[in-house]
């Protein structure tokens, strides 16, 4: 099969998956979209309430709002309190959470198949009837404090932090997702539920669910919890706009930041833009990726660990969003290798963007994505999270088949013609360790 489009203006799709699946869509008249993949003897459902709304989304006042409303919506609502909602989930057996991300959010749980109409009664609930309640806000700012506090003492999740802002600079993306002690403390009930009116409505509302689902099953569910909960599902609305995917003008936020921590290891990342999340060339990323630093047989990995005994942790990385993205390489190292490790990844990206990749590398990297994405596969969490993919970011959704089909289609030249201009893009270095910033000094 071809990738099928997910077009905002036609209300019900439906197709048939690689492995037997069914695909369908639909678009109610309110504007709230339904994707449903049923997976054939599967006796579990993964099921989320989505909204495209993220960090990159919050303005002045705001910032952190999103984050804080993640929490919030757990914490009772007019027919259920905090333990209620934990313990209809506990009942049957499941799991629940939600996850916050720099352009989307989701509500999600997984259940016994039976135990579907409960999940979705209870995330309609939080996501439609939160209280927000003035006491549990103050009692909420003081958790995500100390969630902020618990990632600032792990260095490389500061340093990861510090290598978004200095390769994207002032552009939205590059700030945190769950805001800084600063914007947490002074962000106000009132800053936070403005967020939560602007964004959590009938027309921004994506469902998605896989495992064993019935498509109109889960509609009539979903309509019932809504209407319950007082949203009016007659007034007609479109969905809301999908972002426009297309690289952003972004202006480096700095060559290098050093953050000195008198810690035993040096956190080290450098990289520069990369490639946003639409760009024809994410399949040869993923090539890129692999032989440079994706697992044991990579490059980086047997340079700088396995001959050299430099690192324990080593990898290589995009993240790529609508209009922005970062391509990073990453080493944990004793500071007093720090330079050597430093040159040894530059050293690594540049061999392949000179000199290319092997036939024998291309063909091991094609095997193991093909192989991660069939056990990936495996999981209605994966699958659900692809329908939220397409439906919430590209407008496509992509095959299994398909993607392999990509995923082999890459040639030696594609992988060498990215490397060399990812090697010449403006590059950034963040560390944080015991160490000082002549120790880059020849990479600048």
């Amino acid at each position: 099969m071809s990738e099928i489009i997910f077009p905002l203006d036609q209300s019900d799709l439906s197709f048939t998956a690689s492995g037997g699946s069914s695909v369908r869509r639909s678009i109610l008249p309110s504007g709230v979209r339904v994707l449903t993949e049923h997976i054939p003897g599967s006796q579990s459902v993964a099921v989320s309430f989505s909204v495209a709304v993220g960090s990159r989304d919050e303005t002045n006042g705001h910032f952190g709002s999103t984050h804080f409303l993640e929490h919030l919506l757990f914490k009772g609502t007019k027919k259920r309190t905090a333990l209620d909602i934990a313990v209809a989930f506990d009942s049957v057996g499941g799991s629940s959470n939600a996850s916050t991300g720099k352009e989307h959010t989701s509500y999600y749980a997984r259940v016994q198949d039976k135990a579907l109409p409960i999940a979705v009664d209870v995330i309609a609930d939080m996501l439609t009837s939160s209280l927000i309640d003035p006491k549990e806000f103050e009692n909420e700012r003081t958790v995500i404090l100390e969630e902020l506090a618990m990632n600032d003492d792990d260095p490389q999740d500061v340093a990861h932090e510090l290598f978004s802002e200095a390769v994207l600079g002032d552009h939205p993306l590059g700030r945190p997702i769950g805001g800084t002690q600063e914007t947490i403390n002074s962000v106000t009930r009132e800053a936070v539920w403005a967020h939560y009116q602007a964004n959590y409505r009938p027309q921004d509302l994506v469902i998605a669910a896989a495992g064993g689902v019935d498509h109109a099953n889960l509609i009539q569910l979903v309509e019932t919890a809504l209407v319950d909960a007082g949203w009016d599902l007659d007034a007609k609305a479109a969905p809301v706009e999908r972002r426009l995917l297309h690289p952003a003008e972004i202006t480096r936020g700095t060559a290098l930041k050093v953050v000195h921590r008198p810690i035993q290891q040096a956190n080290i990342l450098l990289g520069m833009q990369g490639l946003v999340a639409d760009d024809e060339r994410r399949y040869a990323m993923g090539i890129l990726n692999t032989v440079l630093g994706g697992g044991m047989s990579s490059r980086m990995f047997q340079e700088i660990r396995e001959k050299r005994g430099l690192a324990y942790s080593v990898y290589s990385f995009n993240t790529g969003y609508s209009d922005a993205a970062y391509f990073g390489l990453y080493a944990g190292c004793s500071p007093a290798k720090s330079t050597e490790v430093t040159r040894l990844m530059i050293e690594e990206l540049e061999k392949i963007a000179n000199e290319g990749i092997r036939q024998d590398e291309l063909t091991l990297a094609q095997g193991n994505i093909s192989g991660g994405l069939a056990l990936k596969y495996e999981s209605t969490m994966a699958r659900m999270n692809r329908l939220i993919s397409a439906e919430v970011i590209n407008g496509e959704f992509f095959d299994l088949d398909d993607s392999l089909e990509h995923v082999h289609a890459v040639t030696l030249q594609q992988v060498q013609s990215l490397a060399a201009d990812l090697a010449g893009r403006e590059r950034s270095i963040v560390a944080v360790g015991d160490i000082s910033e002549s120790t880059f000094e020849e990479f600048l």
